[in-house]
This record gives structure tokens, C-alpha cells and sequence, in this order.
């Protein structure tokens, strides 16, 4: 075809010079495009080119590479001349120009110099791909990114998951754009030198074969994107993806906000309120802050942090996080094994506060009064003086129970119906249909992921703050209020003597957190990689630990009040669990004027604060299935039928907790199903993550994602002093073991042997997944044993580097002592 102004072109064949030999220069030889008829000559002219990955800008270069210059002497033009006329048509244009056009020429034509180099960068687009596969992937990123939706267009775009990338030493990029030193003059007259970027370590023989350049090279501790030497050859991050690795769709929370309300409402739950007061109360008073709170920096806040900087660093369910050490992936699915059988009775809590809510609305609280069909003859009504006789009745303090007792035990559980757990009658149709409606909340709010549950919780996790509120302020102006909390803020110094407290104290806090579950872990994984995970962490612990004085204080003005009015001791009404919120609080509300009123504002209080955590129990199960398979269940409305599985299933393995001997089932799961099982889930949690993953590449992570290295006190924490004190708790708990008792209206019912051997089979089924696990992937991993070990115990980014070099950090002294 025929050029605007009759433009002819000159073709130059440019060779690499000074590093490349005559036959591997043949790589490099291409096609320079000039529409200047009659070019000037250059004298000791350079055109800089920069070459990269594509249109990657020269900062995000990495700083490994170097330059080389590649020159087109007079003699070397000669020689490939020849080659390139085959493919020149009469017109002088190549098959390879046909489609590129001239700049229309308005006027004088620019200068031929900018024209030529203008034609040559878009003629040699080709060019600099071949030469960026010399330069490693490393350093092109800032941050791993989630993993693209599987229908998105960029099919080369490489996901890289938990990988340590920092930026290039903009100090070595200043280096590399520095001119080099023009050569002779005498032989740069026709001359073109380009300045490429290549690393500097790669070898003829590399360049000729095809191989990737070694990572070992002299400059690599100068170069290293890592903050470690380059002799930790295993530490260099590469794109070594697991072999279950897919492309995840990308998720994250609707604001910052989201999260941080969905976290703090699922630490803060009925515990806080029903658990914490009596425990306090039992063991010193305002003295057992300093147990609680000495647990709560040394073990239970490093915990946290643990797993939000896990979650949020992988971007990875609870389950698939454990790329970081495979033999481990075991802690993941007990972990949701966990929280999913939790569900099965700690919504049947939030079923019970909904029975309530809806006797609520009624003139006379049915728990007011010793009038129903399910009253005994021992039933004493709330507002009935001890002292005089009533229908025949007389009040005894052993015999007599009060009406709001007989309502929780024999109303709505219609435990008097059942002789034991061996008969556990029929299913209370009532008390199933509000456990129905809890799973049918739970299931909408869950459905659409974080994008639902985010909303939802701007409701849930506010409200129980503004009724605490309310009931404090109501509760302070009853008489003995002052009593109340005087006995709730008394310290008792010589409680602290006895180490029973502090186990009691560790036991709250760690389980008020909520490690172990995998539920911050799958939040987190919904977080933007470069979240502030430790202001999370401090929120968050703080706001549960306010949350657990302020709720001693409204609890302990209504026990005051309550003790004031019957006469009795405070220790005759104080309880905790289900009986300070289903029969001690109702009592006292009984007795307010405007009692329906106080009573539906407690009791919508109890179903908001119980949903909070059942979202983040049932959400560890789903985003950790739901990722693991992922392969499985990639189809449009993957998450709601996944999301309908897991909410119906539970429902119907909680119906047993429904029947008239359901709180037998209930005693069983609440104290095997996360007893002994979370804590030893959470020891071997932080074992894998400090010890054998490494506590230094671990707050390497962390300083990726927030910017801060962790200090001593995170470390000393994560590898010494929380290991210790849950194999403390861990064995505490065999052997302050004690077979299971029920304490009800009937007097004390003894469990039979069997139903505490099928509590242990629960506890155990999920303790025996992290072993059971560990010994099925060392068996089905390929090699000699040392080879699956040290597979096995490695992150899966870095498989293919040890079997390519040999070299394993984890089997090195250093890694292990190094804190």
C-alpha cells in the first residue's frame, strides 16, 4: 500500500550488544519503522525505552531488575538486513507494518526523530512482553487482591493470596533510570541504544532455554521485596496456588461500620448479661476485675487479634485459611463444626426470650400469678406476703417456689411432663414455632452474605445498649438498689488467692470473645486487605468488657431490689445462666408498675442481643463450606441454598431441645457441645499460627496489611502466654469434671452414665477432626515422610520452591526460637 508523501522505510535490525552472543540476539531483532526518507544521522544519540509488563508504569517495576543496553551497530544492520527483505513487499513495507498508518501530516511534518520513536514503541508491543517474562511477577502488586468473580474478563489478571509484597526501594527504581555512558563514538553514529530492564542474574544459558532467573542472586538482599535476607531463600514469596484454589467471587462489607457493629454485636450476646454479673459477684466482687482484666490482655486480646489478622490477611473462610499451614485445616472444620451444633441450642435461647416477648402482651404477666392449669400446689405468687396464708396455702422457704419459676419450668418447658433424659415426650408445638421463627430470621438475615447481615445489625447491636440503659436508670430508683450494687463493686481481696477464680475469669472472657468458632476469621475475610485490624481489636474488646460491667450494674439494682422485698440475703436470689433472665428479672418486673411494658422492653432486648451472635454462628459454617467447595456449589443462588441447608437442618436438630424433657438435651449440649472443645481448638489455633507457621512471618503479614509491626508484647503473648494459659484451662476442665446434675423444681435429677458418655462423643467428635485431618494429609501427600512433613506444615505459597530448591524455613532452628 501506498504511505501519505511517499514515505519509504528503512528497516534496522537491533541486536543485543555486550551481553548476548550472535545466536541468542536473534531473539531480540526486529523491524524499526522511519518515515524519514533520508534519516539524519544520531551521533551518539540515545532513545531511552523503557520496557516493562505492558503498560505497567516503571514504579511498580521491581527493583530486582536492572538494565542492560541493546545496541544496533552499523555491521549488525548489515547482516540482518538480508533476513528481513523476504518479508518486504515492493513498497518496502513488511507484512508485519502493513497495518500500521503515518500520523496525517498537517503542514510541515514534525521532526522525524519523534516520529520514528513513536512508530517503534507501538511496533514493538510484542517485544517487550517477551522481554518482561525475564523480570519476576513479584513487586507488580502492593497488596494480595481477592480473587476475581469466575465470569470476569481479565483472564491473565493472577490472584496472589496472603503473599508478602512490599513496594520496590524507590531508591534502586532512581538508580535504574539513570542513562548509562555513551559508548565509542565511532561505532554510535548509526547507533540506537535502548535501555531495557532485565535482572541482572540471568544467564545466557537461562535466556537461550527459556528459564525462570534464580532467586538466590548477589543482589537479592539489596532487591528483596521482603524485610528478611535473601539466604531464606523458602521466605520469597511466589504464586504457588493451592491445589483446591479457585476464583472466589468478591465480597466485602457495605462500610467499615457494617463490620465493626456485626463484631461487636457477635462478642457481645447473653453471656454478657446472664454470666458475667454472677461470676463477679461469686468471686470477690470488684476484686475480680483484675483477674478479668489481666486475662483479657494477656491471652484473650492477642486471640482476637489472631484471627482477625488471619481472616482478613488470606481473605479466606475459616477453612481455607489454613493455606497458611495445611496440616491444620483440621481447626477449620472443627471449628464450624462447632458453631453449627451450638446453633442447635443457642437459638433455642432465643426461641425461649420470644415465648416470652409474646406473653408479654398481656394485662397480667402470666408469670404473675399461680392461677394456670400448670401451677402446683407449692406455687407462691409474686405479690403474696410470706406471712399470711393464702387459699390454704402457707409459705415454706423449702417447699414453696415462686409463680415466675413454675411459669419458665413447667409453662413453657413442661419439664414436670418428663422423668429424665430416657423420656423426653412430645414437642411443645408452641415453643417450636418461636424456635421456628428465630431460624426463619436468621436464614433472611444470612442469605445475601454480609450484604444482609450488615443491615440487620445496625439494629441489633444498638438496641440492647439504649434498654440497658433504660433499666439501669428505672432499676437505680427501686429500694436496695444501692445494696445491689454495693455488693456487685465490693472487692474481695482474698478471693484472688484462689486459682478457681482465675480459671472462672479466663473461661468468661475467652469464651465472651468468641475465638475459636471461626466466625472473626470469616467477618474479617470480608474486610479490604488493608483494614486497621488492630483499632478493630481494641473496639472491640473494649466495648464487650464496658458491656459486661455495665451489665452488672443493671442487674445487680433489680437483685437488690428483689432481696429488699422478700426479705431475703443476696445470695438467695443471685443466679446466673438461663434463671437470672427467665426467672429472677421476670419476678422483679412483675412487681413495677407498668410491668408489660418493662417486660417487652427486657425481653426484645434478649432476642436482639441472641441474634447478634447467632448471625456470626451460622455465618463461620457458611463462609467456611461455602468457600472450601466452592467448586461444588458455583451456581447462581449458590449462597441461599447453602444458607437454607445449614438454617434447616439446625432447626430440626434442635427440635429435641423443643419436647417437655428438652432442657435435659439443652444441660447436655451447653455444657460438652464448646466446653473443652473450643479451648483445645483455640490452643492448637495459636500453636499452628506462633509456632509452626512463625510468629515472625506472621507479624510480617500483619504489617503488610496495617503498616505496624507488632511488638514484643504481641509476640511474647501469641507464643508463650496464650499456649499457656489454655492448656491450663484445657486441663483444668478434665479434671474439675463432674457428671452432669440438673437443679429444678423437682429437686436435683442426676444424668445416668450414658448421657454423659454421649456428651464426651460430642465433644470428642470435634477435638478428634484436627488430629484426624493432620494424620489423613500426611498420608495423602506424595514423597518420603520428611517431604510431607515438610509440606504439610508449610503455607501452600511456598510448595513449589521447596521441591524445586530442597530448602524448608520450618525445619531451621531459627524459625522456631526467633520470637
Amino acid at each position: 500500500m501506498t504511505r501519505p508523501g511517499n514515505t519509504t522505510y528503512t528497516e534496522l535490525s537491533v541486536v543485543a550488544s555486550g551481553y548476548l552472543d550472535d545466536e541468542s540476539s536473534q531473539e531480540f531483532n526486529t523491524t524499526i519503522v522511519n518515515l524519514d526518507p533520508q534519516p539524519p544521522k544520531r551521533d551518539e544519540e540515545i532513545i531511552p525505552i523503557i520496557l516493562g509488563h505492558g503498560d505497567t508504569p516503571i514504579n511498580n517495576t521491581p527493583a530486582s531488575c536492572r538494565r542492560f543496553d541493546v545496541t544496533s551497530s552499523n555491521s549488525a544492520t548489515q547482516n540482518a538486513l538480508p533476513d528481513a527483505d523476504d518479508d518486504v513487499k515492493e513498497n518496502g513495507v513488511s507484512d508485519s507494518d502493513s497495518s500500521l498508518e503515518a500520523p496525517p501530516v498537517d503542514g510541515q511534518r514534525r521532526g522525524s526523530k519523534w516520529s520514528a520513536t513513536i512508530l517503534f514503541v507501538a511496533s514493538e508491543v510484542q517485544l517487550m512482553l517477551n522481554l518482561a517474562e525475564f523480570c519476576p511477577e513479584e513487586g507488580f502488586e502492593n497488596a494480595p487482591k481477592r480473587k476475581k468473580p469466575v465470569n470476569s474478563d481479565d483472564e491473565d489478571d493472577d490472584t496472589y493470596d496472603d503473599f508478602d509484597f512490599s513496594a520496590p526501594d524507590q531508591s534502586d527504581l532512581s538508580d535504574s533510570q539513570t542513562d548509562d555512558s555513551p559508548g565509542d563514538s565511532d561505532s554510535t553514529a548509526n547507533t540506537m541504544e535502548l535501555q531495557t530492564v532485565i535482572p541482572t542474574d540471568v544467564s545466557k544459558d537461562q535466556i537461550q532455554n527459556g528459564k525462570d532467573p534464580p532467586r538466590d542472586c548477589p543482589d537479592a538482599e539489596k532487591n528483596s521485596l521482603l524485610s528478611e535476607k535473601a539466604d531464606d531463600i523458602d521466605d520469597i514469596p511466589d504464586r504457588y496456588p493451592d491445589d483446591d484454589d479457585v476464583k472466589l467471587p468478591v465480597e466485602n462489607w457495605g462500610n467499615k461500620a457494617d463490620y465493626l457493629l456485626a463484631v461487636i454485636g457477635y462478642s457481645v450476646d447473653l453471656s454478657n448479661v446472664w454470666r458475667f454479673p454472677y461470676l463477679a459477684y461469686k468471686n470477690g466482687g470488684g476484686a475480680f476485675i483484675i483477674p478479668y482484666f489481666t486475662v483479657l490482655l494477656l491471652g484473650a486480646i492477642p486471640v482476637f487479634m489472631m484471627e482477625l489478622s488471619m481472616g482478613q490477611y488470606t481473605q479466606e473462610g475459616p477453612i481455607r485459611v489454613w493455606k497458611m499451614s495445611p496440616i491444620f485445616r483440621g481447626i477449620g472444620y472443627a471449628s464450624c463444626l462447632m458453631a453449627y451444633i451450638v446453633a442447635f441450642y443457642y437459638n433455642l435461647v432465643i426461641g425461649w426470650s420470644f415465648y416470652y416477648l409474646f406473653s408479654s402482651f398481656s394485662l397480667v404477666l402470666p408469670w404473675a400469678s399461680c392461677s394456670h392449669e400448670f401451677n402446683s400446689e407449692r406455687c407462691w405468687q409474686i405479690d403474696w406476703d410470706t406471712n399470711k396464708t393464702y387459699f390454704n396455702r402457707s409459705y415454706d422457704a423449702n417447699t414453696s417456689v415462686s409463680s415466675a419459676f413454675e411459669f419458665y419450668e413447667r409453662g413453657m418447658l413442661g419439664l414436670h411432663k418428663s422423668k429424665g433424659i430416657g423420656d423426653l415426650g412430645p414437642i411443645k408445638w408452641e415453643l417450636a414455632l418461636c424456635v421456628l421463627l428465630t431460624f426463619i430470621i436468621l436464614y433472611f438475615s444470612l442469605w445475601k452474605s454480609v450484604k444482609s447481615a450488615g443491615k440487620v445489625v445496625w439494629f441489633t447491636a444498638t438496641i440492647p445498649y439504649l434498654i440497658l440503659t433504660i433499666l439501669l436508670i428505672r432499676g437505680s430508683l427501686l429500694p436496695g438498689a444501692g445494696d445491689g450494687i454495693k455488693y456487685f463493686v465490693t472487692p474481695n481481696v482474698s478471693r484472688l488467692g484462689n486459682v478457681q477464680v482465675w480459671i472462672d475469669a479466663a473461661v468468661q472472657i475467652f469464651f465472651s470473645i468468641g475465638a475459636g468458632f471461626g466466625t472473626h476469621i470469616a467477618y474479617a475475610s470480608y474486610n479490604k486487605f488493608h483494614n486497621n485490624c488492630f483499632r478493630d481489636c481494641l473496639i472491640t474488646a473494649g466495648v464487650n468488657s464496658f458491656t459486661s460491667i455495665f451489665s452488672g450494674f443493671v442487674v445487680f439494682t433489680f437483685l437488690g431490689y428483689m432481696a429488699a422485698r422478700q426479705n431475703k440475703d443476696i445470695n438467695d436470689v443471685a443466679q446466673d445462666g438461663p434463671g437470672l433472665v427467665f426467672i429472677v428479672y421476670p419476678e422483679a418486673i412483675a412487681t413495677l408498675p407498668g410491668s408489660t411494658a418493662w417486660a417487652i422492653i427486657f425481653f426484645f432486648m434478649l432476642v436482639t442481643l441472641g441474634m447478634d451472635s447467632a448471625f456470626g454462628g451460622l455465618e463461620s459454617p457458611l463462609t467456611g463450606l461455602g468457600n472450601q467447595f466452592y467448586r461444588l456449589i458455583r451456581f447462581g443462588w449458590s449462597r441461599e441454598i447453602l444458607t437454607f441447608i445449614i438454617v434447616c437442618t439446625a432447626f430440626f436438630f434442635s427440635l429435641p431441645c423443643t419436647t417437655n424433657g428438652g432442657m435435659y438435651v439443652f444441660k447436655i449440649l451447653d455444657t460438652f457441645a464448646a466446653g473443652t472443645s473450643i479451648l483445645f481448638a483455640v490452643l492448637c489455633q495459636v500453636i499452628a499460627v506462633a509456632w509452626v507457621y512463625g510468629v515472625d512471618q506472621f507479624c510480617r503479614d500483619v504489617k503488610q496489611m496495617t503498616g505496624y509491626t507488632p511488638g514484643m508484647y504481641w509476640r511474647i503473648c501469641w507464643k508463650f502466654l496464650c499456649p499457656t494459659f489454655l492448656l491450663i484451662l484445657v486441663i483444668s476442665s478434665f479434671l474439675h469434671y463432674r457428671p452432669l446434675i440438673y437443679k429444678g423444681g423437682g429437686g436435683v435429677y442426676r444424668y445416668p452414665a450414658y448421657a454423659n458418655s454421649i456428651g464426651w462423643s460430642v465433644a470428642f467428635s470435634t477435638m478428634a477432626l484436627i488430629p484426624l485431618y493432620a494424620i489423613y494429609k500426611l498420608s495423602t501427600t506424595e514423597g518420603s515422610f520428611k517431604r510431607r512433613l515438610a509440606l504439610c506444615i508449610s503455607p501452600t505459597r511456598e510448595h513449589a520452591l521447596i521441591q524445586r530448591t530442597g530448602v524448608v524455613r520450618r525445619f531451621k532452628k531459627e524459625h522456631w526460637i526467633s520470637i
